[in-house]
């Protein structure tokens, strides 16, 4: 009995805390980045229509894995130390955004606070918002256009399909962490943009009496 009971425990603890996760996600950033990605994989698939019926050669030393494997190797090294010095300065358990937080609610909001005024912060932003976007665009592309052999024969982890997949969306994930970071230095704090999208309370008008 103890055990079921701690098991029972334990599953709800996580369902808690996926359901602290799910209600910061923006479903209006979901939907942008799923868009992007279903044109990215639109525009792959005509590349894929329009594929040479000749086999490319592949050419030796282009796969760079070796490249790839230490990038990976840092990327992991620095997601360990960001999420330990999280966890010491928050609640545990506190199911606080942080791969996801691009498409959480407190993302949108600081985007929508900094793209109502022209500022330094509006300009900065652009380019950090391209990349994001082209990211998602280009893994979407993978998916189909990588199904031709000659799209894959000399890219980076190529030239399997899966091999170029892996590859490409590490570079993916990396340039959205870094584009993110980038943003989170840019855009006002949370606490100033949920204070800057609260609606204002109503003035109250005091009736003049003669």
């Amino acid at each position: 009995m103890t055990d079921n009971a701690q098991i029972a425990d334990e599953a709800d603890n996580s369902s808690n805390a996926i359901s602290r996760i799910t209600r910061q996600i923006s479903p209006h950033l979901s939907a942008a980045a799923a868009g992007i990605a279903a044109v990215g994989i639109v525009t792959g698939f005509i590349q894929y229509l329009h594929r040479s019926p000749i086999r490319e050669a592949h050419l030796p030393g282009t796969s760079a894995w070796a490249q790839h494997l230490i990038a990976a190797a840092v990327a992991c090294a620095l997601y360990g130390v960001v999420r330990w010095r999280r966890e010491r300065r928050s609640v545990r358990g506190s199911g606080r955004l942080l791969l996801l937080a691009p498409l959480g609610r407190s993302a949108v909001s600081r985007l929508m606070v900094t793209m109502r005024q022209v500022s330094w912060r509006s300009a900065a932003a652009l380019p950090p918002l391209a990349v994001i976007g082209y990211s998602i665009w280009r893994a979407g592309e993978q998916v189909t256009a990588g199904l031709d052999p000659n799209f894959t024969v000399d890219a980076w982890g190529g030239p399997t399909y899966l091999g170029a997949m892996a590859c490409h969306y590490l570079d993916a994930a990396l340039l959205i962490a870094v584009s993110a970071w980038l943003l989170n230095k840019i855009l006002p704090p949370a606490a100033a943009a949920e204070g800057s999208a609260a609606p204002r309370p109503a003035r109250r008008v005091r009736a003049v009496s003669h």
